[in-house]
């Protein structure tokens, strides 16, 4: 098993967001982690990335408290006692929601910073062709400004950094968020060759059309809670879980 999150409970003052959630992933899967707005999804990623942890540390001894509960093992390694930039090093990648370029810098400059831990330049040299291979539009925009890409080219930027670190677990956060049609289209299909290229992926996603096709395993989150996992097809045949967190009758 890749990773196994048990427990994970995570308070910010008195607002409970995860309460005893947990998942695993094995090596080579794309597992989906799907559920309503609000349910905790982005949170768990959080947890599983050490920025919980992060939070927890920078804001101690202030007014606001954040509390974090529960085990993560990466790799044979328990790592929620880690800080987020050692857990990146363990090559656990967590690629946010809206992708949160650097906006002033321009695109390769931001692919670049992706492999701020490798300081092999030729290993660099070909983590960014394979990238540039995956995502044609990004060679394109090079030397433009990140600010100025598009919604669906700002995603692509967002994983193809992440990419730049050579995951073995790539934790992609609502990537579809704000995307027309076509746009999503074409990056579901990216991530579909990521996979197939052997990395293992948690994807968290509102749409679940796109992630019950691709996805192995699925869990179902909601007020913070694991309600159900399966795969797609069991999942839309279980009435409650359908009509409940899907909203579909």
């Amino acid at each position: 098993m890749l990773l196994e999150a048990k427990d994970i409970t995570v308070c910010y003052d008195t607002a409970m967001v995860l309460s005893g959630a947990g998942l695993s992933v094995d090596t080579g899967e794309l597992v989906g982690l799907v559920g309503p707005n609000g349910a905790g999804k982005t949170s768990l990623l959080r947890a599983i990335g050490g920025l919980v942890k992060w939070e927890q540390d920078t804001l101690k001894g202030t007014t606001y408290d954040v509390s974090f509960e529960g085990s993560i093992i990466f790799n044979g390694k328990r790592i929620d006692k880690l800080p987020s930039h050692k857990i990146a090093k363990e090559r656990l990648v967590v690629c946010p929601e809206r992708g949160r370029a650097f906006r002033e810098l321009t695109v390769t400059e931001n692919l670049k910073i992706g492999a701020y831990l490798c300081t092999d330049s030729k290993e660099v040299a070909n983590n960014l062709a394979r990238v540039y291979a995956l995502f044609p539009v990004l060679k394109e925009r090079g030397k433009q400004v990140s600010g100025t890409l598009s919604g669906g080219e700002q995603q692509m930027l967002a994983i193809g950094r992440a990419l730049m670190q050579e995951p073995k677990l790539l934790c992609i956060d609502e990537p579809s968020t704000g995307l027309a049609p076509k746009a999503k289209n074409d990056l579901f299909q990216r991530i579909k060759e990521i996979h197939d290229s052997g990395i293992t992926i948690l994807l968290v996603e509102q749409d679940i059309s796109f992630v019950f096709q691709m996805a192995v395993r699925n869990y179902v989150l909601s007020c913070g809670k694991v309600v159900a996992q399966g795969t797609g097809e069991e999942l839309m045949e279980e009435e409650r879980i359908r009509k409940t967190y899907f909203g579909i009758a």
